[in-house]
């Protein structure tokens, strides 16, 4: 394999991995570890792109590997760097991911560009709204990423940006962990185009050539739970309700569902930890 598509490939892995341990492994508190090492997997289930009519589900066994440290950080929050906390607000650098799509899997995009996994890097600011008690309150993240397709080598397919709205509560004896979210995902032209564009050389009798534009992709509603089952032992599961409907390029051809949703579930263990302890 060339040394680009391994990179390529290596990115991919790391940053799927970031977007399926972002809610599973434990949040970050004072007097945790600074960092824990161990496996985690799961399963998840995804429409192939937004408005897709077909699925990409994906079992994956991947390195656990969290870390708290004052400025780089990988855990439930996700990866990143932590540029700027207080009280109120918080201000990092994040990553997520999505699964890619083979044409040949996806009959509405037969004949046409596979979609690579996507890789998403950015400023992310969180806001503390609220804090109801000691175990739940309510926070705004308003994060803007640059999108990148891995695909034999990296391509910027634009930007997205998702704000949402994320209540968080956690069970008294601290084994439970719970959040409801509501949120939107709006992109740029040149993204809404990677989705739902269809060039006239892949136009047929069935699928019209359409330019897409710059706007909402979709509203987003979800859930999430993490349990506790023992110190190095945790499951947690996911579910995620979206509308396309509202998007601005429903008329695509590509746009075959209004409605769709996302679901996963898995268990991390971690087999290592650290007898120094994270600051915050």
């Amino acid at each position: 394999m060339k040394p680009r598509l391994l990179a390529s490939l290596g990115l991919c892995l790391a940053a799927t991995a970031a977007h399926a341990q972002q809610d599973a492994i434990p949040e970050s508190r004072p007097g945790q570890p600074l960092w824990e090492l161990g496996l985690g997997g799961g399963v998840v289930s995804t429409p192939s792109y937004p408005g897709a009519a077909d699925r990409e589900t994906r079992g994956l066994v991947l390195p656990l590997i969290i870390y708290r440290g004052k400025v780089f950080r990988s855990d439930q929050g996700g990866i990143g760097a932590r540029l700027f906390k207080s009280d109120r607000a918080e201000f990092d650098i994040g990553l997520a991911a999505s699964l890619p799509a083979r044409s040949d899997d996806v009959e509405a995009r037969a004949g046409m560009p596979d979609l690579g996994a996507l890789a998403e890097f950015g400023p992310r600011l969180k806001l503390r709204l609220a804090r109801f008690d000691a175990r739940s309150g309510l926070r705004a993240e308003l994060p803007l990423r640059a999108v990148m397709e891995v695909r034999g080598g990296l391509r910027h397919q634009g930007y997205t940006f998702e704000p949402r709205l994320v209540y968080e509560r956690r069970s008294e004896d601290g084994k439970w962990l719970f959040d409801t979210q509501l949120a939107a995902v709006v992109g740029d032209s040149k993204i809404n185009r990677y989705f739902y564009e269809v060039r006239p050389e892949y136009a047929t009798a069935t699928r019209a050539a359409y330019s897409a534009d710059a706007g909402l992709i979709l509203v987003r509603a979800g859930v999430f739970a993490a349990r506790v089952i023992n110190p190095d032992l945790r499951a947690y599961a996911f579910l995620r309700a979206e509308n396309y409907g509202v998007g601005k390029n429903d008329k695509s051809p590509l746009h075959l569902r209004d409605n769709g949703v996302s679901a996963g579930f898995g268990l991390t263990w971690t087999i290592k930890r650290s007898a120094a302890l994270a600051s915050d």
